[in-house]
């Protein structure tokens, strides 16, 4: 099967982008010093180059996947341990003779794995293939939790200070936002599998009216129907169809007792008034009065008939 334009490019994209982040992460491997450090890239490496592979093989011969266990350390993490505020933050500029330190690694694998989340992200979004859709998310927060290790350890280290405002500050900006209002809670909520929302009345009112059940009535009734509607209102097909009943609910709104409230399930025990443009028609059933009806049928006819004779003349004084 096909792979789209969209995905085929973004996957490219991911693609040469997961084999700079191997080949990047390969040298930091062999430069950096802190024992923690170089733990950390082995394990990122691993798991990029098995999200590497992964993705070749499904975009070669579709290879089912399965998710990658992740390869970061983050148990036991809580907000206390993030380090906030500035505490003499070193200056930092472009060097000419700058060296690859620990620093400097560090940071380029934060950078990696941040851009690696927003592109994964972005090309999640373009991705019509399921499979590959759902492999461009699994590295996205792959990525995420990897670059969050980093920054635990740069903020550790003092490397990456998070700056902060006044207390007072960020609560009074945060707690302008209050939660949402109960009765919008309630209509949206789920309750015992029922719907995730309440019905308006003008919305029950909008079902009834196009999710009703047909008609149930004899082939022969029905021809009858179709011949006083054609005599009506001159209309044939489904917009007569959906005149006509639209016109019985209005005009038979407590027809249908026994059948559920549905007046549609009335059947043809019941007498159907028919119209178009407020012409209605009484129709009896079958084991009613049918004089009605055969009135009805005659004027038809008879009003057809007349309908040729013009339409004959008027095509003899074109044809003169």
């Amino acid at each position: 099967m096909p792979f789209g334009a969209h995905e085929t490019m973004e996957t490219h994209e991911i693609l040469s982008e997961k084999i700079n982040c191997i080949t990047h992460f390969h040298l930091y491997a062999r430069e950096a010093k802190h024992p923690q450090l170089r733990d950390m890239i082995a394990r990122h490496q691993q798991e990029a180059i098995a999200s590497y592979n992964q993705l070749v093989a499904y975009t070669h011969d579709y290879i089912p996947f399965r998710p990658i266990s992740p390869n970061t350390d983050l148990q036991g993490v809580k907000p206390q341990s993030v380090q906030y505020g500035l505490h003499n933050p070193q200056p930092m500029a472009p060097q000419a003779d700058s060296m690859l330190s620990d620093r400097e690694i560090a940071m380029a694998m934060l950078w990696c794995h941040k851009n690696g989340a927003r592109n994964c992200s972005s090309a999640s979004l373009e991705a019509a293939d399921p499979n590959l859709r759902q492999m461009m998310m699994n590295c996205a927060a792959a990525c995420t939790n990897s670059a969050y290790e980093v920054f635990l350890f740069m903020n550790e280290h003092g490397v990456y200070q998070v700056p902060t405002l006044n207390d007072h500050t960020a609560k009074t900006l945060l707690h302008s936002y209050q939660p949402s209002d109960s009765s919008l809670n309630a209509q949206y909520s789920v309750q015992g599998g029922q719907q995730m929302w309440q019905q308006q009345p003008w919305q029950q009112h909008h079902a009834q009216q196009h999710w009703q059940q047909p008609v149930q009535r004899s082939p022969e009734s029905w021809q009858q129907s179709w011949a006083q509607v054609g005599s009506a209102g001159g209309h044939t097909g489904y917009g007569a169809a959906h005149s006509t009943l639209g016109s019985y609910n209005q005009a038979n709104p407590n027809v249908g007792a026994g059948t559920s409230g549905n007046p549609l399930n009335a059947g043809s025990a019941n007498s159907v008034t028919y119209g178009h443009g407020g012409a209605g028609m009484q129709s009896q059933s079958p084991s009613g009065q049918n004089q009605t009806q055969s009135q009805m049928l005659n004027q038809s006819q008879t009003a057809d008939s007349t309908e040729s004779i013009q339409s004959d003349e008027e095509g003899g004084s074109m044809t003169q």
